[in-house]
């Protein structure tokens, strides 16, 4: 671990006031971490790296005090909300402090389908408060128990809901949020729109989120489903359908193939060699959900009303990464791949990869709504052999124009962005955090800056 230029644990701890220190080794190695041991390859990568001390502010002005001491001893600062991210995003890799911001998590307001919260305000907290005046969150993560707003919009992609809302990024789902620099002077600035947006999916490194303010959903009653398929294609086309079909309200649309329903515990439902759908819809939907089933060769096997679904007994807990999660309990032998297929051949393109790695990479489909069409992201299952091997997996992908979120590299813009970087989340980053303190390591681009700042 790389030590921070003119840091003593002792002094910095003095300037802070009343800030919550964690300084207790088993929690500072816990709160130095998050999920990223879903990679082999980050699992190995991340070994060792941890905080010098975690801090756990409750108030701006406490936020703002850690900021300060920070630029004063020009010590590196990480941000974590629950620590649910798998890119290594909560992770310091010189040290440093971690500022853990669960505990700033306060609702504001909500009005006209409108909800602000503080960044730590965790997802599930903010239905509870919500939901009993009529809305609910339009797109949440599958670890919504535990994620916080800013961790989700700060490494999240979509999750349940995306297949009516599209991505967490889409405009329109988030629309605005509150952010301080990391100055001497930390500023407080209010960023609305596209302007909020460039510190989506920028793993906090170009600005410190304190308050988030997104679009919410009209309440509903939902229930679950379980569409049972010998086929894998026809689940697959299935899936196309249900999210094509405009008059079906829904919030999941997942298609897992054999033998994924095996691996995380679904055999009650599905056989050896068959593949399930998991579908949360609108009540009044199961009806015309059943005959899309039926017209691609589909059983529903098990129907859930929406009076028995719970946080702890819901379908979400088998979808998206927790898909993986689930498998990885099991067998420790396996990853896990993120691509986008094209919208109006993502079916042709499923069906090619399904056939080419059959075994080595079981299908996982999460079917989403992007710019207005239908289309699906793969969380598929890999059966992890070597790192080459894995390479090969994705060169293969991409050759054939399938995208790759690579969730095996901790660099911001080979994660999702291909290796580009964004100039609007740079410039950020140059005007919020001119001195690079915040998560540092992760952006490939600010490294650039700063090397041709050195030799200019």
């Amino acid at each position: 671990m790389t030590q921070a230029v003119d840091f003593s644990i002792e002094t910095f701890s003095s300037e802070l006031g009343d800030v919550e220190i964690i300084s207790n080794e088993k929690q500072r190695k816990r709160l130095s971490k998050d999920f990223s041991w879903f990679s082999p390859v980050l699992k190995d990568f991340f070994e060792g790296y941890e905080a010098d001390v975690v801090v756990k502010p409750t108030t701006e002005e406490q936020v703002a005090q850690v900021v300060k001491t920070c630029v004063a001893h020009s010590v590196p600062l990480t941000l974590r909300g629950s620590g649910t991210g798998n890119y290594g995003q909560s992770t310091p890799m010189f040290g440093g402090v971690v500022m853990d911001m669960s505990a700033y998590k306060q609702p504001l307001w909500l009005k006209g389908g409108v909800a602000r919260m503080q960044a730590g305000m965790r997802l599930a907290e903010v239905n509870k408060w919500t939901v009993p005046e009529g809305w609910e969150m339009r797109t949440m993560s599958s670890t919504f128990r535990l994620a916080t707003v800013g961790g989700f919009f700060a490494g999240g992609f979509g999750g349940i809901g995306s297949i009516t809302y599209g991505r967490l990024g889409e405009r329109g789902n988030v629309l605005g949020a509150k952010v301080m620099t990391v100055e001497a002077e930390p500023q407080v600035i209010e960023l609305r729109g596209d302007d909020a947006l460039d510190l989506h999916h920028a793993y906090g490194t170009n600005g410190i989120l304190l308050e988030l303010e997104f679009a919410m959903a009209p309440a509903l009653a939902w229930a679950e489903a379980i569409v049972v398929f010998d086929d894998f294609m026809d689940a697959a086309r299935f899936g196309q359908a249900l999210g094509e079909a405009g008059g079906v309200v829904k919030k999941l649309d997942t298609v897992l193939a054999d033998p994924i329903p095996q691996m995380i515990e679904l055999g009650d439902y599905a056989k050896p060699g068959q593949h399930v759908a998991l579908v949360i819809i609108a009540e009044n939907a199961l009806q015309p959900m059943a005959e899309i089933a039926a017209e691609h060769n589909g059983t529903v096997a098990k129907q859930v009303a929406p009076e028995e679904v719970s946080d702890s007994n819901t379908l979400i807990e088998y979808t998206w990464n927790h898909t993986t999660l689930r498998a990885l309990k099991q067998y420790k032998d396996v990853t896990y791949l993120q691509s986008g297929f094209r919208a109006g051949k993502n079916l042709e393109q499923i069906e090619h990869m399904y056939q080419h790695f059959g075994d080595e990479v079981p299908m996982h489909l999460e079917f989403l709504n992007i710019g207005g069409m239908m289309t699906c992201s793969g969380i598929q299952i890999v059966r992890y052999t070597t790192r080459e091997r894995l390479d090969e997996i994705i060169a293969y992908h991409e050759a054939h124009d399938v995208h790759i979120a690579n969730p095996h590299t901790h660099i911001l813009e080979d994660g999702h962005n291909s290796g580009e970087a964004d100039p609007r989340q740079l410039a950020r980053k140059k005007a919020y955090d001119p001195k690079g303190l915040l998560n540092p390591g992760k952006m490939r681009a600010w490294g650039e800056v700063t090397e041709l700042d050195n030799v200019g």
